[in-house]
């Protein structure tokens, strides 16, 4: 199969300009209001802080994040201590504090000016990881395996710290796998009602069809539920194979291998090339590299 994937699409920032309404009687009065407000945004906007993701990053993913008063469990999840409902049920074990009290589901809090303790340490505010890799055969999606097996996360530093795995791989898929500290943006990008859509490069055996293809769009039923895929494609054949392009809303355990048996097609290959904005591109099979400012935002905006 050739290793050709899709090419980076780079849009340029559209610019507008400010609205500006008619000077009115009241401008007089206010002028000195809205000079010192003016001071102020202006000299927080020299202040030469950066805002990249990679290289000069923000302190913090608060302050990308909040303003005043949001739900505790979305701070923690951002903090990177799991999931929303996994931060839910710290919050209900009575296992985190606000200000020296045991802390209630559903409150709402200003990270920067509250100090929050878990199980008796405060939290750190951890500085913002993004990352895209290219997960090999072979490796495992998984936080923990007993029988030692190579781990999609042993290919990226562990001083980055803890991270989750978006959009997980079976050991013989290859592909882009997206990794982050950011439990919001984990939630986000994994839960069904987002949509956000993955594209995969499949070469599998035999010749196949439009009609293939539409039933593919159609759906089939399995035994956890129903099954289709909202974009297919046929790109080409390669000996005695074809290559399509296959985009998922939602995904099931082996969904693209299970879709194409039913087809009476045998998936030989499977590389995911794309999550949401995001392309594999260049990466080639174990690199990793940091995504930028512009994917983040785009990945926030994702699907639905």
């Amino acid at each position: 199969m050739p290793k050709r994937y899709s090419k980076r699409i780079i849009k340029k920032n559209s610019s507008v300009k400010p609205f500006r309404r008619s000077a009115t009687k009241n401008e007089t009065k206010n002028t000195a209001k809205k000079t010192a407000k003016n001071t102020v945004k202006n000299t927080a906007g020299n202040s030469g802080v950066k805002t990249a993701y990679s290289g000069n990053r923000r302190s913090s993913l608060f302050e990308k994040e909040f303003g005043e008063g949001h739900r505790l469990q979305k701070i923690l999840a951002v903090a990177g201590l799991g999931s929303r409902r996994q931060c839910e049920e710290l919050i209900e074990q009575g296992r985190v504090e606000v200000d020296g009290s045991v802390a209630r589901l559903g409150c709402k809090i200003d990270p920067v000016r509250s100090e929050i303790k878990v199980d008796g340490e405060r939290l750190k505010k951890a500085k913002p990881v993004y990352l895209a890799l290219f997960k090999p055969k072979g490796y495992l999606c998984t936080d923990r395996d007993q029988q030692g097996r190579a781990r999609t996360l042993d290919l990226v530093p562990q001083t980055f710290g803890r991270l989750f795995l978006i959009g997980r791989l079976d050991m013989d898929s290859e592909g882009l796998i997206l990794l982050t500290n950011d439990g919001a943006l984990s939630e986000r990008l994994t839960h069904p009602k987002y949509g956000v859509p993955k594209v995969y490069r499949v070469q599998a055996a035999g010749e196949l069809t439009q009609d293939s293809v539409n039933q593919l769009r159609k759906g089939m039923y399995f035994a956890e539920g129903f099954a289709k895929v909202s974009g297919a494609v046929i790109k080409g054949q390669y000996k005695q194979s074809t290559i399509l392009d296959i985009t998922l809303s939602e995904g099931k355990n082996r969904e693209v291998r299970r879709l194409f048996a039913k087809l009476g097609h045998k998936v030989l290959t499977l590389i995911r090339i794309a999550v949401g904005p995001v392309k594999l591109g260049k990466l080639t099979p174990g690199e990793w590299r940091h995504l930028t400012r512009q994917e983040v935002d785009r990945l926030y905006t994702a699907g639905q």
